[in-house]
């Protein structure tokens, strides 16, 4: 597997990470034993940068990943994520108060079995504390040796820079795909000026753009997606085009249409890091292979003219989640 610098500053991780998201949380029921053998495999494949958050089951995603973990530690770089009180995701749930801080730290590593975690994110901005004193609160387990290296997840250019001022940031987390790109034009830009790395998740739609979904009744009950805009209604007749077209190119390379969505945002440049998740070996593998696919410029340009031609359909979340994003 190829690797990449995470921001000026930060270790080196493999071109394509593991968002293990859904081998607890949010995507109906998953195998434990299935997703255990694909952290497996993905240690045999290096894909050892491997994300997680305390709010994905709650916590039984940071359990399953310390089990996985237990005698390799050091073969992993392993990110999580804190910010909601008891793990519940919701507005009102945010709590990124410095007492909040350290306790919710304090149960990740536990939990995850380790003396130490290599990226803690804040997953959301709380708008009732100012990120300075979250920052703060952040840095000071990094002078501890609890934690290695900080990142916030999807907030805007303001905060990047007010955070990155207390302490360096290494990363920022926020969604980025063929489908969402709208941290292009103001977000990614400061984040480049300052060093900070770009870790893409649900860099394949939340698995629309693997071509796989056909109906919205494809989706198991239970599975967060059926509430999402995007999979509703017109909007999901609407994305289909956009995952038809991406599939005429990628066939046209022999490649799947989730190998041409991970390969375009390689392309888009070595601060990017897309952190597909799967709870499959077989669907692991495939992502990893994207890492080989070269798109030309002639390839590259199509893709424009297709997202232009065909834009997402839909919010990415609803209403009230989506005051979250790009938060500042």
């Amino acid at each position: 597997m190829k690797t990449r610098r995470l921001g000026s500053r930060g270790p080196v991780v493999p071109a394509l990470g593991l968002g293990c998201m859904g081998m607890s949380h949010a995507y109906g029921r998953p195998d434990q034993a299935e997703s255990l053998a694909t952290l497996d495999r993905a240690l045999d494949l290096g894909i050892n940068f491997w994300d997680t958050a305390e709010a994905y089951g709650p916590f039984r995603n940071e359990e399953l990943l310390g089990r996985a973990m237990k005698g390799r530690r050091d073969k992993v770089v392993l990110a999580t994520k804190i910010a909601w009180r008891d793990g519940k995701i919701g507005p009102e749930n945010l709590d990124a108060s410095p007492r909040a801080v350290l306790r919710a730290v304090e149960g990740s590593l536990k939990r995850l079995d380790t003396d130490a975690i290599d990226l803690l994110y804040l997953h959301r901005l709380d708008p009732k504390v100012p990120v300075e004193d979250t920052m703060g609160a952040m840095a000071g387990l990094v002078r501890e040796g609890k934690v290695r290296y900080l990142g916030l997840s999807e907030v805007g250019p303001n905060t990047l820079r007010r955070a990155h001022a207390v302490h360096p940031l290494t990363a920022l987390q926020s969604e980025y795909s063929l489908w969402e790109t709208g941290l292009e034009e103001k977000v990614l830009p400061v984040a480049r000026e300052l060093g900070i790395g770009l870790v893409a998740f649900s860099p394949v739609g939340r698995g629309f753009l693997t071509g796989t979904l056909k109906r919205f009744e494809d989706l198991p009950e239970g599975d967060m997606r059926r509430n999402l805009p995007r999979f509703q209604g017109e909007n999901f007749g609407a994305n289909l085009r956009l995952v038809e077209a991406v599939a005429r190119l990628a066939g046209s390379k022999g490649a799947t249409p989730s190998q041409a969505a991970l390969a375009w945002l390689l392309s888009r440049g070595g601060d990017v890091v897309p952190i597909p998740g799967t709870t499959r070996v077989a669907h692991l593998e495939e992502n990893a292979a994207a890492a080989d696919l070269v798109l030309d410029a002639g390839d590259l340009k199509e893709i424009d003219s297709i997202l232009a031609a065909l834009p997402a359909s839909g919010a990415r979340y609803n209403e009230m989640m989506m005051k979250m994003v790009a938060a500042d």
